[in-house]
């Protein structure tokens, strides 16, 4: 039996079955039910879904047995032991062992060369810090924690009531279900099989429960509970039956079937992730052995036309008879490769502005070792933007540049922009926003990662080596999102032992780069930490930069699902500028709103003019277009300067290139 969302009943956002029907109802109901279950064995339900919606059910226990609840903690746990073949699980096991070995010498390895220690003890006091704040406020009353506890104890007893009802043969509805969207438990023997059942209501009550406990501790200041809200949802994301063997239906009887096979192969995976992690675990989310840069991705015709220590400087070939006279310089951040703007022929933000006549420069940073470690946002700003516009101005004899920067990328654009400003360099005259913050009040996820302990801690770390490893980056955001970015990985490479299907956008966010110790320690510290470029602080190159003096046209594109630039705070950020500013927001989030080229006609984007008001009130009155933001966009740049020029070749016949398209900085792995 179902309930209708309109029907059920609920209780702090949880459904709440009815009340157990008396004696003879129960016998009634269990009678009706007779005939269904007269074919089927009186005995324990197997792990095994039906194969046809035609296929047996789980049994109802013997009618004695109905008559009084078993005195045990659990329900009975399934045993579909018949199946196994001890023999070759055996085999297996020892082969399980072996490869077990090879990922534990990984990860010592790490260890025993100075691996980050530091970090994890510093994490691990946080997340007690953190956590024993919202502990102490539960427990300085005992009135308030026994309530708290009754909840608990009483959802979970109602749970159990429930499956004992299922024992007996009864249709019941749930207590609680899964959110929309989380693809844990989508396997039906969660749902068919009382026991499987009940862990999941179970874990799900407990998890919602404690993130309750969060949300309801008075006077914790918002940081504080933001944090602990995350440690919590790691926690429960870690605890999760789901993530076991013994406890995940899908698992247990793929292991079977697979004779433990399954497993070898994903300890196999996970001693190699161990290994191209340098000890961290770096999971693998899609098969690089399908892509190759400048075959598969990266493919747009190109010269690399100059190249110095911080980044190569790419010119694309045009595909038209003429192009706008005004060429466009692309800031990608250097968290990830520039190719994201150059995923393949269809998804290509680059490819089509070629195509829409424009000459478009890219810059690809370098993928620094030690060497580099001293490189800041000073040196990214002059040896990489400003060095880019004289090299432009070579190559193509136009000193004025529209200009385009995406996250970190548009964030060193935006302090760019205030240094020429104050400098009197007027050879930016319009800029493009992709996803990009100024503002990091309102920064979103990543900034419960970031607080004094925990940079000085990363400080340690890249002491040692001179940079930030890629995969810790990578692993952070990861955290953010740890159903979908962690444990869905985790169970599918390494407990059902299936290699990740190739996916060009997976691979790209797993191509991860360095970054320079200097570099990340100010962006960290001076935007994240202490937000000194919205506040009128942040001093480049003996300069303070106040953007206020940045007067040329702003495009702003922010996307309504992004947890790394939220869109509020985009919002925010945009009110900083003082010249006229198009605040736009698509669908979607950090990159599958941004790279949504027309051809595929997916999500929208609001338009309503400049960042004035509230967010909300924005959103409310703004205007609604099907389909990608880009169009949008051509409109408004080429309004700006609709001069052409015959087409441009790459280094403009004065500059020798240095090699083809995606260069080679960009092959360097992290």
């Amino acid at each position: 039996m179902t309930i209708s969302r309109d029907e059920e009943p609920t209780v702090k956002g949880r459904k709440v079955p009815p009340k157990t029907e008396g004696g003879s109802e129960r016998k009634a109901k269990a009678a009706r039910k007779g005939t269904r279950k007269s074919t089927e064995k009186a005995q324990t339900p197997s792990v095994a879904p039906p194969a046809t919606g035609n296929a047996e059910k789980p049994p109802a226990p013997k009618s004695r047995a109905a008559k009084a609840a078993p005195t045990v903690l659990a329900p009975p746990i399934p045993t579909p032991l018949t199946a196994v073949d001890f023999e070759a699980m055996a085999e297996n096991m020892a082969q399980l062992v072996d490869q077990g070995r090879k990922a534990l010498a990984a990860a010592i390895g790490n260890v025993e060369a100075g691996g980050p220690r530091s970090e994890l003890a510093a994490n691990v006091a946080d997340a007690t810090k953190t956590l024993g704040v919202v502990a102490e406020y539960w427990l300085a009353k005992p009135e308030r924690a026994a309530v708290a506890q009754a909840e608990l104890y009483g959802g979970l007893s109602e749970i159990w009531r429930q499956t004992m009802r299922r024992y007996t043969g009864e249709d019941v509805p749930p207590v609680v279900t899964p959110e929309p969207g989380d693809k844990r438990f989508d396997s039906p023997e969660w749902e068919q099989n009382p026991f499987f059942d009940w862990l999941r209501q179970s874990y799900l009550y407990a998890s919602r429960w404690a993130g309750e406990m969060v949300e309801k501790a008075e006077g914790v200041d918002p940081h504080t509970r933001a944090k602990a809200a995350f440690y919590t949802r790691l926690i429960s994301s870690a605890v999760s039956p789901s993530n076991f063997v013994p406890t995940n239906p899908e698992l247990l009887r793929a292991t079977i079937e697979n004779k433990g096979e399954n497993l070898i192969r994903g300890m196999t995976m996970l001693a190699e992730d161990i290994s191209a992690g340098g000890g961290m675990l770096k999971i693998r989310q899609s098969d690089d052995t399908k892509f190759r840069l400048g075959v598969d991705l990266a493919t747009t015709p190109g010269k690399v036309v100059w190249r110095n220590d911080v980044m190569e400087l790419i010119q694309y070939a045009p595909t038209t008879q003429e192009v706008y006279a005004r060429p466009l310089l692309i800031t990608p951040p250097w968290i990830n490769k520039f190719y994201v703007l150059d995923l393949n022929a269809e998804k290509s933000f680059v490819r089509w502005a070629v195509e829409q006549g424009f000459t478009v420069f890219i810059i690809s940073w370098i993928n620094p070792d030690e060497s580099k470690a001293e490189k800041g946002f000073e040196a990214y700003m002059h040896e990489g933007v400003l060095t880019a516009l004289d090299v432009i101005e070579k190559a193509t004899g136009e000193r004025k540049v529209a200009a385009a920067g995406y996250c970190v990328g548009g964030t060193l654009l935006a302090l760019t922009l205030a240094y020429m400003a104050a400098k009197g360099d007027d050879r930016i005259d319009s800029v493009t926003f992709f996803a990009t913050q100024v503002d990091f009040s309102e920064a979103g996820d990543l900034q419960i990662l970031i607080d004094e302990a925990r940079l000085a801690a990363l400080d340690e770390a890249m002491a040692k080596t001179g940079y930030l490893e890629g995969v810790k980056m990578a692993n952070a955001f990861n955290m953010l999102r740890p159903n979908e970015l962690i444990w869905t990985y985790v169970v599918n490479n390494y407990m059902k032992g299936v290699e990740p299907a190739a996916f060009d956008l997976l691979y790209w966010n797993s191509d991860s780069t360095r970054i320079p110790r200097a570099n990340h320690s100010f962006y960290m510290r001076s935007c994240y930490l202490e937000n000194r470029l919205a506040r009128g602080e942040m001093v480049i190159d003996g300069v303070r930069l106040n953007l206020r003096q940045v007067k040329i046209p702003v495009y702003e594109i922010a996307t309504r699902e992004d947890h790394i630039a939220p869109a509020r705070s985009v919002f925010r950020g945009a009110k900083f500028f003082g010249g006229e500013v198009t605040y736009v927001l698509g669908g979607s989030g950090h990159i599958a709103g941004i790279i949504n080229p027309p051809s595929r006609g997916k999500y929208n984007y609001l338009t309503g003019g400049p960042a004035k008001g509230s967010f909300d009130q924005w959103v409310a009155t703004a205007k609604e277009t099907k389909g990608s933001w880009w169009p949008h966009w051509l409109l408004w740049i080429t309004a700006q300067a609709p001069r052409k020029v015959p087409a441009r070749q790459p280094g403009g016949g004065k500059l020798t290139p240095l090699c083809d398209a995606p260069g080679e900085y960009v092959r360097v792995k992290g």
